[in-house]
């Protein structure tokens, strides 16, 4: 009964990114995980919080892994991704997911300021619960992969955070945008418009040899991020000297390759697997 009604919410959900509420309450957690911190202040206000997840049986300091969210850069709420941060911690890792201020509130750059602020808090933090501050993994999906990314090439934010050097060892986007130009959209015109100067927005424009490695994936079917934004981050990416590395899904949408992650849905996709080896190797 439990995964027919799972199933039963998958067309809402394929058609609105933003809320996963209802699926995170269904979906079963995976075991040996519990959430050892939640609603942690990393600035002022009730956008700015975060909880942390970690395996009941850590005997060492553990990378971690921030999850940025998506939802247009307007929408999203940490509360709806338990199953994901279970997922992600029943792999050996600390989780941390921040929320981060929204269109309208705010425009580009708050949010990604703001996401800069919750790894300075991590990087603070994270040993008081278990987490290794200097191994963190930033991992998006969709909105929160631009985020991610854009934190990992275009340094000054973390720098501006007060972010140690180093401490990022690499950024996984999950079909995020990362090539957009012109703002064509409701979402990008409402989240960037006001730029200045919207090259600025880009991560494309950031690409640099010395950038922590990335890994790119991204799903045939995904009708809202197009594969412009995957190919051409991996093309200048390498041009430049940078690591990057990519993997394509077949018969895999936006919310596919998110709920990939769930214990139901992992048939559909790699997707854990990749995320977590990726993050291993490049922490350990």
């Amino acid at each position: 009964m439990r995964r027919r009604t799972l199933l039963a919410a998958l067309p809402f959900l394929a058609g609105c990114t933003p809320s996963l509420g209802t699926f995170d309450s269904l979906t079963p957690r995976d075991a040996g995980v519990r959430r050892v911190a939640r609603d942690m202040a990393y600035g002022e206000g009730a956008r700015r919080k975060l909880d942390v997840y970690a395996p009941t049986d850590a005997a060492a300091a553990l990378p971690v892994i921030v999850f940025i969210y998506g939802g247009s850069w307007a929408t999203g709420d940490k509360d709806d991704y338990e199953f994901l941060g279970a997922a992600l911690a029943s792999r050996g890792f600390m989780i941390v997911v921040p929320d981060y201020r929204l269109v309208p509130e705010v425009r580009f750059p708050s949010f990604v300021e703001d996401c800069a602020a919750a790894v300075r808090w991590v990087s603070d933090h994270v040993a008081e619960y278990g987490g290794d501050g200097r191994r963190i993994v930033l991992v998006g999906h969709s909105a929160g992969g631009y985020n991610a990314v854009m934190l990992a090439l275009a340094g000054d934010y973390l720098r501006s955070a007060g972010v140690a050097d180093g401490s990022i060892r690499g950024a996984v986007g999950l079909a995020g945008p990362y090539d957009f130009l012109p703002f064509d959209v409701n979402a990008t015109r409402n989240a960037f418009g006001q730029a200045p100067d919207p090259q600025l927005t880009q991560p494309v424009h950031f690409a640099r040899a010395d950038a922590p490695p990335l890994l790119l994936l991204w799903g045939v079917d995904d009708d809202t991020v197009g594969p412009r934004n995957l190919e051409s981050l991996a093309r200048v990416q390498r041009a430049a000297g940078g690591r990057v590395e990519t993997k394509i899904y077949q018969n895999v949408d936006h919310i596919d390759i998110l709920i990939a992650l769930s214990r139901p849905f992992r048939g559909r996709a790699p997707v854990l697997d990749d995320v977590t080896a990726f993050a291993r190797a490049v922490t350990d």
